[in-house]
């Protein structure tokens, strides 16, 4: 297993050669293609038989992921990446997220690729920046958590 502590989104070459060679590579252009509103360049990238499943998305298909998510982007001001780590062709990564509001917040997130493609997107929601729970406590949970 590869583990990458990262600082922040870079520009990346969306070559398919790059992609196929290193899942690392295509986390990184993703990240940057929802940075820089480049729908074609995460086009390249998604699979034609890609899901996507987050608390909110049971595994929804790659036309309704461009519909539902896509549209996510235009709120999208930064994203810091701070832990990447890949076990073959699946990569785990943690986030952390600005938006244009200047809401941040953090997420973790499997993906799964297939010949440089991405097959399958997992997102396991954090929390907002900086927590809303005091240092060393906690808050109520929210509705729809386990309790």
């Amino acid at each position: 297993m590869q583990l990458v502590k990262e600082v922040a989104v870079t520009k990346i070459e969306t070559g398919k050669s790059a992609m196929a060679s290193d899942p690392i590579k295509a986390v990184r252009a993703i990240f940057s293609a929802y940075v820089d509103k480049n729908r074609a360049a995460i086009e390249q990238i998604i699979a034609e038989d890609f899901h996507f499943s987050s608390p909110r998305d049971n595994r929804i298909d790659r036309k309704t992921y461009f519909a539902r998510c896509w549209p996510l982007s235009e709120n999208v001001a930064d994203f810091k990446l701070v832990y990447v780590a890949n076990d073959g062709e699946r990569v785990f990564v943690t986030y952390e997220g600005l938006n244009k509001a200047g809401h941040r917040f953090r997420n973790t997130e499997v993906w799964s690729f297939r010949d440089g493609k991405l097959t399958e997107a997992e997102v396991y929601f954090g929390w907002s920046l900086p927590h809303e729970a005091p240092l060393g406590g906690f808050t109520n949970t929210p509705t729809g958590h386990a309790s």
